[in-house]
């Protein structure tokens, strides 16, 4: 152990020695009162965001739902199609700004190719499929985490699982899709990837 010229002196005298060790037990006390006190707190921030984040991606998740169901009752599966192009990435922008965090969808098998996984999103839902297979309800699971990025940012990042509904999703996103449906998403989306789910299965994240 290094010691400065002060210390070596201190060590010699018995009473400075025991005010030395009293401050010492009192700085490394100090230390790890701070240092819980950090993680207390860092603790608080994940639950806030993660509360925030729940909020979002049920007021998403709500109001794609509403529209989806206006539009199959007006015009079928396939105006379906061409109102979810449109409108869901609006929702998500509303979504985004009303709730101060940045709100999207993604999938392992995407439709839209703008909404491709980065390595964090396919990671945790590759985990969520692995507890899925496990037995743990899809509907159940959940992942928040404070990240550091490259450049020595803190970022949030939530994600929640989107099973596959029977209805309204399994008309457009099944295995066996009307065939003017079919010609619709490939219209729409020629890089489609998103069909022959079933009930249940991981249909993608919020």
């Amino acid at each position: 152990m290094v010691r400065s010229n002060k210390q070596c002196r201190a060590a010699s005298n018995p009473v400075l020695q025991a005010l030395l060790s009293a401050l010492l037990v009192a700085m490394a006390l100090s230390t790890s009162t701070f240092a819980g006190s950090n993680v207390a707190h860092a603790d608080d921030e994940l639950q806030s965001l993660t509360k925030s984040a729940r909020a979002a991606a049920k007021s998403l998740v709500s109001d794609l739902k509403k529209e989806l169901k206006t539009a199959l009752k007006d015009g079928g599966p396939v105006h379906a199609i061409g109102v979810c192009k449109i409108t869901a990435p609006a929702i998500a922008a509303t979504t985004s700004e009303d709730s101060g965090l940045q709100v999207n969808r993604t999938a392992l098998r995407v439709r839209n190719p703008g909404n491709a996984p980065d390595t964090f999103d396919r990671q945790v839902m590759e985990n969520f499929l692995a507890e899925a297979k496990g037995g743990t309800e899809l509907g159940t699971l959940e992942h928040a985490e404070i990240i550091k990025t490259d450049d020595g940012n803190r970022t949030f990042r939530y994600m929640k699982p989107i099973p596959m509904a029977a209805k309204p999703c399994l008309a457009c996103h099944g295995s066996n899709l009307k065939p003017d449906v079919t010609k619709a998403v490939k219209d729409a989306y020629p890089e489609d990837q998103a069909t022959g789910f079933k009930p249940g299965e991981l249909r993608g994240a919020f």
